[in-house]
């Protein structure tokens, strides 16, 4: 009898496994189908704004708002998802905003139309607090760095397929092309979504309140891995997803080569968010991992301006993708170690509103240096950003040294 039941308690197990495992791959996929409609037409977002007449400095305005609206919204859908103990209304409304930020680019040929199209696409960005959240709950605690990583390579795929044909069907089939494959691509995830289950925190935990939301965003781990994300994203957000396709252009590259500036970039990024941060945190630590990365991309950012060819551009973005890859799964996973399950969307919604601060400030203060010193005042500026964050994990390196010794160095690298 006794036998009996262990086998039934064993395929129990089994079968709520596979379950688990099929909800993360539908999951993934609903991932997959959110980026690509939300970043088909990154390539080209700058040349085309600039294509309609824009100056500059509304280039970095168009560029800049992404990132605003996630300053404004991801704390709030952070709070609310835990408030209303709901994750899927949330996903719901990503996937909406990003199908009519695509019809938004279509709706005039006005510069202003831009600017009110990249605002709606960051209040989709900004429900990616609850994506992120929810994915991790399918994973027990202790596999959160997992689960990050394995959200993370699906995202640089996403991004690495649209933004590889946004270029060619911008060429062949009209500026509007890439918006039109992108708001079709968000009403089929919509559709999807539909059928995920919702994910809910056990009752008793389900309260949050104001001295929580106190405790979260005062946690010193989040506070600092916030402010290195900060100028991360102002590095990424200046360069690939920014004004790296127009240094392309200007130095003669069409808008269907620029494929292969964004193949350059994601596909050393993508390897180095699934392995890269993993090995070289057992070398050198979560710490040296972030200077590593971080010191080397302020190097090949500060290349950028004096390459003479696509070829050499492309060298340079090898280099920035693997090293961003390094830096962007450790400082995510790190964000919601530490803090329990009901406080996670909070915390995640403090960390991604802090992070856009670099998303929209860095393209719009490099739009007004690439207008009073060229697009090379621009890479300068996110040369800089990427140099202070180095410094700062150095800062770190030493810190730990003193305080942590063997022990915390062990306890680190079976966090990542």
């Amino acid at each position: 009898m006794a036998a009996v039941q262990q086998r039934n308690v064993e395929a129990q197990t089994v079968a709520a496994q596979g379950e688990k495992g099929g909800s993360r791959f539908f999951f993934l996929i609903i991932v997959f189908m959110f980026w690509f409609s939300s970043y088909i037409y990154v390539p080209v977002l700058s040349p085309y704004v600039e294509h309609l007449g824009a100056s500059y400095v509304m280039v970095g305005a168009v560029l800049g708002v992404y990132g605003l609206m996630q300053i404004l919204f991801r704390l709030p859908i952070g709070i609310g998802s835990d408030v209303l103990n709901r994750r899927r209304p949330f996903i719901y409304l990503g996937l909406f905003a990003s199908g009519a930020s695509c019809l938004l680019f279509l709706a005039g040929a006005d510069p202003g139309w831009a600017l009110a199209a990249r605002a709606v696409s960051g209040i989709a960005a900004s429900a990616w607090v609850v994506y992120s959240v929810m994915f991790a709950g399918y994973f027990p605690k202790e596999e959160t760095g997992r689960a990050m990583g394995m959200l993370q390579f699906t995202t640089v795929i996403a991004q690495l397929a649209s933004m590889m044909i946004s270029g060619y069907v911008a060429e062949h089939w009209g500026w509007n092309a890439p918006f039109i494959i992108g708001s079709v691509v968000a009403a089929a995830a919509l559709l999807l979504a539909f059928r995920l289950p919702e994910q809910q925190q056990d009752k008793r935990e389900n309260s949050i309140q104001i001295k929580d939301l106190a405790e979260v965003i005062k946690e010193p781990l989040l506070v600092k891995v916030s402010l290195l994300s900060v100028l991360a994203h102002c590095v990424l957000f200046i360069t690939m997803f920014g004004y790296t396709p127009n240094q392309a252009l200007a130095i003669g590259a069409d808008k269907e080569s620029l494929g292969w500036l964004t193949l350059a970039f994601m596909l050393p990024h993508a390897a180095a968010t699934l392995y890269g941060s993993r090995w070289f945190g057992r070398l050198l630590g979560d710490q040296g991992t972030l200077l590593l990365g971080f010191a080397g991309s302020a190097l090949f950012t500060l290349l950028i301006p004096s390459m003479p060819t696509l070829a050499a551009l492309c060298a340079t973005q090898v280099g920035n993708g693997f090293m961003q890859g390094l830096i962007f799964p450790l400082l995510l996973g790190k964000s919601v170690s530490g803090v329990a399950p009901f406080k996670r969307a909070t915390a995640m919604g403090f960390y991604q509103a802090v992070y856009a601060i670099g998303m929209s400030g860095g393209p719009f203060v490099a739009g007004w240096m690439s207008s009073a010193y060229g697009l090379k005042g621009g890479f300068w500026l996110g040369g800089i950003a990427a140099v202070l964050a180095a410094l700062l994990s150095w800062i770190w390196i030493r810190e730990a040294g003193k305080s942590g010794g063997q022990a915390q160095r062990s306890e680190r690298r079976l966090e990542t």
